[in-house]
């Protein structure tokens, strides 16, 4: 009977351990996600939308895009010097975590001065090269394709040629084939448009 409880009073003393620990770590992790998202806002912006040059705006991209790059550049795939600290050590669950924190926010403009010119023209190369077909007629984006509206126009100009370059490391290939033999200034009207949109 003695041993009886004291079985019973093991497996209750094992489970309310299990309990507390399973409740630490649910209030640890919204510290965790609290934590990253600050480190993130430093070059992303709080809202998502980065003020600094040739940084990505995060606001409005399609989850499972920003939860994609996480994962290739926490493998080292996707190779940017600046993010191998920030996303060596995230969870699978704080990749998705930031991925549906970012596909929430609005997405905004970055405040670059834009040319009507060089939109007009990237318009029709949009149409050209049929951007729409990946990115959506609303370049928003969808899946593993990136949202090009309203994101950043020096970013998406440097994006841009490290594809036409073959120097984006962990790319898909179907871009580069796309815009190859595009110019410099092509490429500078499309995001131009694209910023716009």
């Amino acid at each position: 009977m003695k041993q009886r409880f004291l079985r019973i009073g093991r497996s209750l003393a094992l489970g309310l351990a299990a309990f507390a620990f399973s409740a630490m770590a649910a209030t640890a992790q919204p510290a965790a996600i609290a934590e990253r998202l600050k480190q993130c806002s430093a070059c992303h912006g709080d809202d998502g939308v980065s003020k600094l040059d040739k940084i990505p705006s995060l606001a409005g991209q399609p989850e499972f895009f920003i939860l994609n790059q996480l994962f290739l550049m926490r493998e080292g795939v996707r190779k940017i010097e600046a993010m191998e600290g920030m996303t060596k050590d995230l969870t699978d669950d704080e990749l998705q975590a930031l991925a549906t924190h970012f596909s929430k926010l609005p997405p905004k403009a970055s405040g670059e001065k834009v040319d009507p010119d060089l939109v007009k023209r990237g318009e029709a190369l949009a149409s050209k090269m049929r951007c729409a077909s990946c990115h959506l007629p609303t370049l928003a984006g969808q899946e593993q394709m990136p949202r090009l509206a309203r994101q950043r126009i020096d970013y998406m100009i440097d994006a841009m040629k490290a594809f036409r370059d073959n120097k984006r490391s962990g790319a898909d290939t179907s871009m580069t084939a796309v815009i190859v033999g595009a110019s410099d200034a092509d490429l500078t009207a499309l995001a131009h448009y694209a910023s716009q949109r």
